[in-house]
């Protein structure tokens, strides 16, 4: 498993014409409530974020002498303008008028349409990164207005910090859940988030509570049921996990996840896991690893964390 070391991954601040390494973490939905649905079809729900000390790595390397955006590998049956990460890199320029370009090379180790925010991530370390490296000097609200642009969960990995949000995602308070140890897995189901919101027996009018009340209750998935009625290896996966810790559904899936108090019991948990599955052992984190990595180095950006 790949973890972050914080003091060796960034290269000197003064050294901005070579590549570097960024974290761009994982995130998990610790509880997941549907309140109700508006005219507009959208759902309003309740949500917990926390982040992981698990994800990907982008390696970003500032052109000064063109514009262009090279972003590598290619990702099959995925064109470069379609990429979360160009287009984060674009948008930034057209809006800071940046006359910088940049190459982005992705080391992928979160599983695709797991859940877990891969995608959203990769968009926000983008911005976040270049922000710094190409003097763009923009606030992290005014981040977090670009990457909304991208994605509905961009913002969150832009602020970097655990978040309870409300209404259709928008409504964001700051929080501090606890960093519990987790096993996170993977089945091959590739989850339509779709058809889990627009099936009839989706439960859709749980109570709303306040963050205090939700903090302290059990924490539980409305999507869950829905998703295991649809995909066989993600009910296989979390019965799995069930037997060694408590564990449900994040987001609408397909990654399932259990927590415990300590590393040592999630690792033991994790050695028995069967073959078939993608999974790793992380530790729950109330501020993003790419904060803590910009704060170690005193690079903008990090003082509002």
């Amino acid at each position: 498993m790949k973890t972050y070391q914080f003091s060796t991954a960034l290269s000197s601040p003064s050294e901005l014409g070579k590549p570097r390494r960024f974290p761009s973490p994982a995130k998990l939905n610790l509880f997941l409530y549907i309140n109700g649905r508006l005219p507009n079809g959208y759902h309003e729900l309740q949500t917990l974020f926390q982040f992981l000390d698990f994800g990907d790595w982008l390696e970003i390397d500032v052109r000064t002498h063109d514009n262009q955006i090279i972003i590598t590998p290619e990702i099959p049956n995925l064109k470069t303008e379609d990429n979360l990460i160009y287009r984060a890199a674009k948008l930034l320029q057209q809006k800071a008028n940046i006359t910088q370009g940049a190459n982005l090379h992705l080391d992928k180790i979160l599983p695709m349409g797991g859940g877990v925010g891969g995608g959203s991530s990769n968009a926000a370390t983008t911005l976040v990164v270049l922000n710094v490296l190409w003097g763009a000097n923009l606030s992290l609200d005014e981040l977090a207005e670009i990457g909304l642009e991208l994605g509905a969960d961009v913002p969150i990995f832009i602020h970097g910090h655990a978040a309870f949000a409300e209404g259709v995602g928008e409504k964001i308070t700051y929080c501090h859940p606890q960093e519990k140890w987790f096993v996170v897995l993977k089945p091959e189901s590739a989850i339509s988030t779709a058809v889990i919101f627009n099936d009839p027996a989706l439960p859709r009018h749980t109570p709303k509570r306040p963050l205090d009340k939700l903090l302290h209750s059990p924490y539980e998935n409305d999507c869950q049921k829905i998703v295991l009625n649809h995909y066989s290896d993600v009910e296989n996966a979390l019965n799995w996990l069930l037997q060694y810790a408590p564990a449900r559904l994040t987001g609408t899936g397909a990654c399932v996840f259990a927590e415990f108090d300590n590393e040592a019991d999630a690792q033991a948990c994790f050695q028995q896991k069967p073959k078939a599955l993608f999974g790793f052992v992380a530790k729950g984190l109330n501020v993003s690893p790419l904060h803590q990595l910009l704060k170690h180095h005193n690079l903008p950006n990090s003082s509002t964390i």
